[in-house]
């Protein structure tokens, strides 16, 4: 399915030098929010969680947002704010986060992750693609369109978690305490990718994610590995000896049912991912260079889009610190990210892998597995009109129609607006696949930034509508 293009006469909503006059203040206000060291996973950035969100409710109340506010549930804040357009106007809510990932290896930064550097055409720090920087684009929009004599076109609100990267677990708790305020007639989420600079595309879906931590303990306690080496059990052994049997030679996963509920996709469909989607090499590429591999039959972007993946994010045990420790260690622990496709049922995926590591174990290791995250797979609507807005808008903003990807990340707000509250969602992304989000040296290109304004406000222009 293409999709259909906009009016190729139609302006973007703004001349290009109304943002090159605002370029320098836009980087220099970009520039302090990224500086905000705002790591939900690590609970010793709880001020510093607290101070990026109250930079961000005096930003929405300059931009004319009289009711924003900071929210709490109990654990990262939230910030929600509404900028009031003409009173018969539609509502459009932007999601977006503050929150971002741990900036190690620290020492792979050119420059320090929380000061941000401004070098070939690009904002770098961490969070500056992920997700500061796209949802900065729609706060300069509505901005730049309040200042334009037809004023804002639409009412605005913006939901600003602090939570995305550990799952968003208060948000089911905080829409609750808006539920009054979320009537809204779209929703746009900008936390995705696009295919490159000059070729715009849409998200359409969305894999979820189950995030599992393993820990195995044997009867007794660590021993010297020289008067027992050899003669007892080994817990990293034992577990790294299971978790080398979840998949197949072909790069299939292993476990039994695994695969149950996976639908499979279309011919006509793949094709259509074959002509819009990233090639081979520029997978491998934005993946910096790493050797590509997993299940036969399927390309890397149809691996890492529909179908599903089972990866180990990490694995402890024993002695890793300084110098030599001579001992066997009797506890071990692993975490595996699990993401799953559009159709396929947490729980029970969850249970079909749990059996399955418990069969793989030595019946003398008690397992041990503890849910630490889990976001649903989403599936949206290509023809529903505010995705075809979203397609007028990028077209205005980019000169041409955008295609539709699919993504192998997961987003909890998505699900929970989308099957929670029944809001139409798109996805509109403004990041370029080597931004390098969760990496060292993630940046954002100011032409990003721009392109993004430019899109932001056309598609509020074409709400209006």
């Amino acid at each position: 399915m293409l999709a259909l293009p906009g009016s190729p006469r139609e302006a973007p909503p703004f001349a290009p030098a109304t943002l090159a006059q605002q370029r320098e203040r836009f980087v220099q206000e970009l520039g302090e929010l990224v500086r905000f060291p705002s790591i939900s996973a690590d609970p010793k950035r709880a001020p510093v969680m607290q101070a990026c969100a109250d930079w961000l409710r005096r930003h929405l109340q300059r931009l004319g947002a009289a009711d924003a506010r900071v929210l709490h549930a109990g654990g990262k804040p939230a910030v929600f704010g509404t900028i009031r357009g003409p009173r018969a106007a539609p509502r459009v809510l932007i999601y977006g986060h503050y929150d971002v990932q741990p900036a190690e290896p620290s020492g792979a930064w050119r420059s320090p992750p929380f000061e941000p550097s401004l070098r070939q055409g690009a904002l770098f720090g961490r969070g500056a693609s992920d997700d500061k920087g796209q949802l900065f684009a729609h706060l300069k929009a509505v901005e730049l369109l309040k200042q334009q004599r037809s004023g804002l076109p639409v009412s605005v609100s913006f939901f600003i978690d602090g939570e995305e990267e550990i799952g968003s677990p208060s948000l089911p708790q905080l829409f609750r305490q808006l539920a009054p305020e979320l009537g809204h007639d779209a929703a746009v989420v900008s936390d995705a990718p696009i295919v490159a600079a000059d070729r715009p595309s849409i998200t359409h879906t969305l894999r979820g994610d189950l995030y599992l931590e393993l820990r195995v303990r044997g009867a007794g306690r660590d021993v010297h590995s020289g008067l027992f080496g050899g003669a007892v059990e080994n817990a990293v052994t034992a577990l790294s000896d299971a978790l080398s049997r979840l998949h197949h030679a072909d790069g299939s996963i292993a476990v039994p049912d695994f695969y149950a509920d996976v639908p499979e996709v279309s011919a006509r469909e793949r094709a259509y991912m074959r002509r819009v989607g990233p090639a081979e090499h520029d997978v491998q590429r934005d993946a910096g260079g790493a050797r590509l591999s997993g299940e036969s039959g399927y390309s890397a972007y149809e691996r890492a889009t529909i179908r599903p993946s089972l990866e180990i994010s990490g694995l402890q045990g024993g002695y890793v610190g300084t110098g030599v420790k001579g001992v066997i260690p009797s506890t071990a622990s692993a975490k595996l990210d699990i993401r799953l496709v559009p159709g396929q049922d947490l729980d029970r995926v969850a249970k079909v892998v749990t059996r399955h590591l418990a069969r793989l174990l030595p019946p003398s290791l008690r397992l041990e597995v503890r849910e630490l995250m889990r976001i649903r797979p989403v599936a949206l609507d290509r023809g529903h009109p505010t995705m075809q807005a979203a397609v007028r808008a990028y077209t205005r903003a980019f000169g041409t129609p955008p295609v539709f990807l699919r993504t192998g990340g997961s987003i909890a707000a998505v699900s929970a607006l989308s099957d929670g509250l029944g809001v139409p969602v798109v996805l509109m992304g403004f990041a370029l696949p080597d931004d390098a989000p969760h990496a060292p040296n993630e940046h954002f290109r100011l032409s990003m930034l721009e392109k993004g304004i430019q899109t932001s406000a056309a598609f509020l222009q074409e709400m209006a509508r």
